[in-house]
């Protein structure tokens, strides 16, 4: 135990405790907001089966569906352009083909640079009213894309919407783990992250419906964004109203309810809030390795998604069909999305094991591209099935979001790992639409070779971070019967990170 570990322990006064607790942490002040609230006292009597899983409910019922919401509106409000396009968006804005490759890149590099910025915004104001503002304000400037008739209009549009739309994963990552257990966090990540896949059902729908739009003051992508735009501000508004900001202020719960919240995160050793900037932690953050191999992972296997996030509709228009058939033959794409998603999260949950999850996803990814990029060109029904199968692709997402979420503790370091891990996020996306350009439309055999070889470079790369773990994990469990450490009270609760507490062991 180092020095500055011994300055913020005292001897445990706690005679009743095990005989392998050694101390109890004293720094109320430095520790994580949850400790300060455990410590102000009152009687809470002991938490039974019945009581954790009305309260779980009870979170489930009032946390998980504004999430979901959120993000489904940020996907399905980035990705409109997508099916904007097959409906007249270039033709009615003189835009050209690489132009509107150039969108999609552009919203990501926004994004990517608003990403820090946010993280010190979420830190520093309450976290559900800055989700609430953000929301309300980028629908808004959604709204605001109907009136869009240039190539400058749309940049400026999609620079804003990138800045105010950044702030939403990391906050949502957050959310999760300051409410839930280690092996709760991939089915709840899932579940809002199952926007991804719904946005694509809805923005599908919504495309076709409004592709029978035939007014003569407006076209029909104009009335598109403002009516998605108009609804994203009243979502907006009403997570500023509703959705809590952590566990110890939440008005839905009792003083009791609070305490369990709290009490039964402690497992996670994580924490669960901390308004102080701790720049020790932010530095471990990039210095610590399983931050590079998580950002690797992310870029290679967000290759894809970009590209196929942003071209869906114009890669199924590629095979020969209409717009309207193009529309709704993305349907069963965002289905593909939601079943991989709600299976790989319930699965990572229940045995703690997202990497091996994240391989089994990237597989379909593989195989859908190659059926795309090397199936004779008059075989529709095969390309098809192969862009499906690369919507496997994005369900990793949320495995490796609850891969940060359960391997990083530290207020400070984990929400700067929060920012990283979406920059890389960016990065891949900002990379994966470079790969369509016009020489090689329609087919775009280069963009689906490059969705082969980095969901390979993923594959490999996640079975490098897994092995890490264990070894570091058995390195933990041998230094600890070496030294003889033992448990320091409240030490879950220490705002320590994941390095400094030698208790901490590892996800897979």
């Amino acid at each position: 135990m180092d020095t500055k570990e011994k300055s913020d322990i005292e001897a445990s006064p706690h005679t009743s405790e095990p005989e392998n607790v050694v101390g109890v942490i004293k720094d109320v002040n430095r520790a994580d907001a949850a400790l300060e609230f455990l410590r102000q006292g009152g009687d809470v009597p002991p938490m039974k089966p019945d009581d954790e899983r009305r309260l779980k409910r009870k979170v489930d019922w009032r946390v998980v569906p504004l999430m979901l919401a959120c993000y489904l509106l940020q996907y399905l409000d980035k990705t409109l352009i997508n099916y904007a396009n097959v409906m007249g968006l270039q033709e009615d804005t003189n835009i050209t083909g690489d132009q509107y490759s150039q969108l999609a890149m552009i919203f990501y590099v926004s994004y990517l640079a608003f990403e820090f910025p946010h993280a010190w915004g979420m830190q520093r104001f309450p976290t559900g009213k800055y989700i609430g503002v953000m929301v309300t304000v980028w629908g808004l400037i959604l709204a605001c894309t109907s009136a869009c008739s240039n190539w400058a209009g749309l940049v400026t549009t999609r620079v804003l919407l990138g800045i105010f739309e950044s702030a939403i994963a990391p906050s949502l990552m957050i959310i999760t783990t300051m409410w839930f257990k280690r092996s709760e966090q991939p089915p709840r990540m899932g579940i809002w992250y199952l926007g991804t896949g719904g946005g694509t059902v809805v923005g599908s729908l919504i495309s076709f419906g409004f592709q029978h739009y035939e007014g003569k003051g407006f076209t029909s992508w104009q009335i598109m964004f403002l009516v998605c735009g108009l609804i994203t501000v009243a979502v907006g508004i009403t997570v500023i109203l509703i959705m809590p900001d952590n566990p110890m202020t939440a008005r839905f719960l009792s003083r009791n309810e609070k305490v369990w919240a709290i009490e039964r995160l402690r497992s996670n050793q994580t924490g669960v809030e901390n308004k102080q900037f701790k720049w020790s932690q932010c530095i471990e953050c990039f210095t610590d390795p399983q931050t590079y191999l998580l950002s690797l992972i992310t870029i290679s296997s967000n290759v894809p998604n970009g590209a196929v996030s942003s071209f869906q509709a114009t890669i199924i228009k590629g095979f020969g069909y209409t717009s309207k058939e193009t529309s709704l033959l993305s349907i069963p794409a965002g289905a593909v999305s939601i079943v991989s998603i709600l299976a790989a999260t319930n699965v990572a949950g229940r045995y703690n094991q997202r990497g091996v999850n994240i391989i089994c996803l990237l597989i379909p990814g593989v195989i859908g591209a190659a059926l795309m990029a090397f199936l004779p060109a008059n075989n529709k029904a095969g390309k098809l099935i192969g862009n499906y199968m690369t919507n496997c692709i994005g369900a990793s997402l949320p495995l490796l979001y609850s891969w940060v979420g359960a391997n990083y503790a530290g207020h400070t370091k984990k929400v700067t790992m929060n920012a990283t891990l979406l920059i890389s996020f960016c990065l891949g996306n900002i990379i994966g639409p470079l790969t369509f350009t016009d020489e090689s439309a329609p087919d775009y055999v280069p963009a689906k070779i490059a969705i082969i070889v980095t969901c390979a470079v993923a594959m490999g790369l996640t079975l490098g971070l897994r092995y890490y773990y264990l070894w570091e994990n058995r390195r933990r469990d041998k230094l600890a019967g070496e030294r003889g450490l033992g448990h320091v009270v409240d030490v879950e609760f220490a705002d320590r990170t994941d390095k400094e507490n030698l208790e901490f062991r590892y996800s897979l």
